[in-house]
């Protein structure tokens, strides 16, 4: 049987990983005007907000693994 609750947060860490991985590699004014942090003509990179969405994929995976484990007696 699949449990929903393990594949919804694994999508999701996909999703912060992606959004950690945009935050590293484009200048703030280069980031999509809907991200925190978008500053029209800005050249500095948001490594705080690259960190934030890196820690928060790696709690998604975690949680995932864990909760998709079978239960064993």
């Amino acid at each position: 049987m699949m449990r929903p609750l393990p594949l919804i947060s694994g999508v999701l860490g996909l999703v912060f990983l992606a959004v950690a991985a945009t935050y590293w590699s484009v200048p703030a004014g280069g980031l999509p005007s809907f991200f925190p942090g978008f500053e029209p003509g800005g050249a500095h990179i948001h490594l705080r907000h690259a960190v934030g969405s890196l820690v928060i994929a790696l709690v998604l995976f975690a949680f995932a693994w864990l909760q998709g484990r079978g239960r064993r007696l």
